[in-house]
């Protein structure tokens, strides 16, 4: 038998995307956005106490339509990283593993996120 002939093993581009594996590479994602957005806060913090020039800058970036946008994907990262966890938490109980259940508490996780960073940002906004 030619070895080009031999059959591969399925690949990602094989199977549809199920809401369970988007929920877990989305909490894996969300937890490397978390480290990012972490090393800005950390940026945002140094500049604040290296003096007003510095500070300006970093305040610049943050205000600007980009910074904002950036700001958003954190807090939602945040939010679902935080919804998510608490999902994990019934299941390290033993809780929530039958098929209609982990769809349910799925689809819960990914409305409280956006519902949760919308609200953050409406009270934020609202704040200023």
């Amino acid at each position: 038998m030619n070895a080009d002939k031999r059959p591969l093993s399925p690949h990602l581009q094989v199977y549809k995307p199920q809401l369970t594996s988007v929920l877990s590479i989305s909490h894996r994602a969300t937890g490397v956005a978390l480290s990012v957005g972490t090393m800005l806060l950390v940026w945002w913090l140094f500049a604040a106490a290296s003096g007003p020039d510095a500070f300006a800058v970093v305040q610049g970036f943050l205000g600007s339509w980009f910074g904002y946008l950036v700001l958003f994907g954190f807090s939602y990262a945040l939010m679902y990283h935080l919804c998510n966890g608490i999902r994990h938490l019934f299941w390290d109980a033993g809780l929530g593993f039958e098929l209609e259940i982990v769809y349910k508490s799925g689809w819960a996780t990914v409305i409280a996120s956006a519902a949760l960073t919308v609200l953050t940002w409406l009270v934020a906004l609202a704040a200023l």
